[in-house]
């Protein structure tokens, strides 16, 4: 067969990265984090973290030499030293020895940027408590108070600890080069590749088979560094192993490792070549600390080696290599017969050559209902019906990229995938709320706020309270703001990203004036105070909790109200009204009630703001008594 040359190779690796230039550099730079590889990419946090090593020794410096050291063995300090000083059977110096660690991170973070401040809020104390070593010290308390010896609680934490790591390597580190080539391979020939197909892998269920042989990849390497020969030859012997298991995840360890071997005999010095071929680009992205490996050099390469992998594919089919008969993936390569396609997708092309159903045309005011606000007033069966057609419409929809050949087409795929569950399917986020259902929703999120709210607080100090201003188990500000976005911002749910921005806003006002109207009318009784966290306004509201708003929207839009809504049409509707209509009748009379006599006190309306550490957005709000 005629080879293509490195310079070929290349041009046709950046065609596929300029086509796919997003989700080929997340893929890389997800890798890079996780630690798969790449992981040099990210020598521009290093480079920060070194800077402000440097930074803290010049401050040392203008102060006296015994402050000097004590912030050097202090900041030096490390989870180690924590597990040590518990061994020693001293429980109370290993909780002391976190305390200070955590004092001098917070005073780290104040001395530096504000977004990064530590005092305040969940996040910070989960923060605060990993990077000091004192959940070390409530695990290992807790493991002692059931085994009765602190040493014993020190193994069991760190066998644990070492079980979780291995887990995590094994079921992620090690096997997401397959999941990146697989992306790669599917941008060869294809206009589109999306982010599902990330989880493939799930899909075929071949998770733990792909992460098999990656495994067994890595342990026989592993043995042949124990030689010098073997670090290098073996590299190149291997190299091709993710690309298989990304083709035909079902092989044998040994099958594709056997595979990869015989495909690169007399191909290891040319591989080797052609990685240093692009040396010069690794030059560039050192001067860059790393950038510029991120987001060229590394989804290039990659791009590029794929492309070699193709070739040498080819070259073991052409010549009946053993075991080049499993990569039998052959749409990564060319693109199906229209007639196979016809014959696959009959579902897909019945709806694309059928004229779109027009919906019945609603006139008045149920008609500006239903088209600002997606509001019905009671549910016919004929809008039941439209529901229903919408959603295997959308669902349709999906697959019409696979019929065009512009997407790999996923039911050609010799591994059938699993198709998603008919719930998920019937996720039609862009249906119309009939009264009951929005009342349904209302009930169900003040429910889920209060039982959130309440279980915070339980686990942040160890005490039942019953949170909010009302006395039932309702936050109302939680069901107001879950309906508020599923009808005034109905428009936009077509651009999740215009929802998230706009739910930002809607529940920030919400919040705000919630804040400030519940302050005036309980005589200056602030319920909650976000004073101190990173952009606040007034207490009332801060970034953090509009960032929580923001996503909450995006997953009551898409996923929870959805739903609940399809669970309410499996009950009968005169039972959910007779339902809602008793359970509004109570929030109602609990409402009213609140209004002479407010639920405060301890909990709730006595804490003292920047006291003891928040809840998260309007869930973990910090309570004071204004003074």
């Amino acid at each position: 067969m005629n080879m293509k040359s490195r310079k070929e190779l290349k041009k046709l690796g950046r065609n596929s990265l300029k086509r796919h230039y997003a989700i080929f550099v997340a893929a890389c730079l997800i890798a890079a984090f996780l630690g798969s590889e790449f992981t040099t990419s990210l020598d521009f946090s290093s480079a920060q973290k070194r800077e402000e090593t440097v930074r803290e020794f010049e401050r040392n410096m203008e102060g006296d030499f015994s402050s000097s050291v004590k912030t050097e063995v202090n900041s030096s300090a490390t989870w180690d030293d924590v597990l040590l000083t518990i061994a020693e059977n001293d429980t109370e110096a290993g909780r002391e020895m976190t305390e200070q660690i955590k004092e001098d991170e917070i005073r780290k973070a104040e001395s530096g940027s504000p977004v990064f401040g530590r005092t305040r809020g969940v996040l910070s104390g989960l923060v605060n408590q990993l990077s000091s070593g004192s959940i070390i010290v409530t695990m290992v308390a807790a493991f002692a108070s059931i085994t009765g010896s602190d040493n014993l609680g020190i193994l069991i934490l760190i066998l644990l600890g070492a079980l979780g790591a291995f887990a995590f390597w094994f079921l992620v580190i090690n096997m997401f080069q397959v999941v990146v080539r697989s992306v790669f391979m599917e941008g060869m020939i294809y206009d589109r590749v999306t982010s599902q197909r990330f989880t493939f892998l799930l899909r075929i269920k071949k998770w733990l088979k792909a992460s098999w042989i990656m495994f067994v990849k890595y342990f026989y390497y592993s043995l042949w560094c124990a030689t010098i020969v073997g670090i290098a030859v073996k590299r190149y012997s291997y190299y091709l192993v993710p690309y298989i298991a990304a083709e035909n995840p079902s092989m044998k360890a040994n099958e594709a490792i056997t595979l990869s071997r015989k495909m690169m005999d007399g191909h290891k010095w040319e591989c080797f070549v052609f990685e240093l071929s692009f040396i010069g680009w690794q030059i560039l992205g050192i001067f860059t600390m790393g950038l510029f490996n991120v987001f060229y050099t590394n989804p290039y390469m990659v791009s590029a080696f794929t492309r070699y992998y193709a070739q040498l594919r080819a070259e073991a089919l052409e010549k009946k290599i053993p075991g080049s008969e499993l990569l039998h993936d052959t749409y990564l390569y060319e693109k199906a017969d229209p007639s196979l396609i016809a014959a696959k997708y009959p579902d897909v092309i019945q709806v694309m050559d059928a004229p779109e159903q027009k919906r019945e045309k609603l006139t008045g005011w149920r008609g500006f209902l239903a088209d600002n606000f997606g509001i019905l007033i009671l549910r016919r069966q004929q809008d039941r019906a439209w529901e229903k057609h919408q959603a295997e419409y959308v669902r349709i929809h999906s697959m019409i990229d696979d019929v065009q050949l512009e997407a790999y087409p996923v039911r050609l795929y010799p591994i059938a995938e699993e198709e998603r569950r008919k719930l998920v399917q019937s996720l039609n986020y862009m249906r119309h709320y009939s009264v009951w259902s929005l009342i349904t929703i209302f009930l169900s999120m003040s429910l889920f706020g209060w039982l959130w709210e309440v279980g915070m607080h339980l686990v942040s100090y160890g005490e039942f309270v019953n949170r909010g201003a009302l006395h039932g188990p309702w936050l109302p500000i939680y069901g107001t703001g879950a309906v508020l976005i599923l009808t005034f911002l109905y428009r936009f749910r077509r651009n999740p990203a215009l929802l998230f921005g706009t739910t930002v806003v809607l529940c920030g006002f919400l919040e705000y004036m919630t804040s400030l109207v519940m302050e005036i009318a309980t005589g200056g009784t602030k319920w909650w105070d976000y004073s101190g966290y990173f952009l606040n306004l007034n207490g009332r509201i801060c970034a953090e909790g509009l960032l929580v708003f923001g996503i909450g929207g995006l997953a009551i839009t898409y996923m929870l109200a959805p739903i609940i809504d399809n669970l309410l049409e499996k009950v009968n509707e005169k039972r959910v009204m007779a339902v809602c209509s008793v359970l509004m009748v109570l929030f109602a009379a609990d409402a009213v009630y609140s209004q002479f006599h407010p639920n405060a006190g301890k909990g709730v309306t006595d804490i003292e703001a920047g006291a003891q550490p928040a809840l998260p957005s309007d869930s973990g709000r910090t309570q004071n008594r204004a003074v």
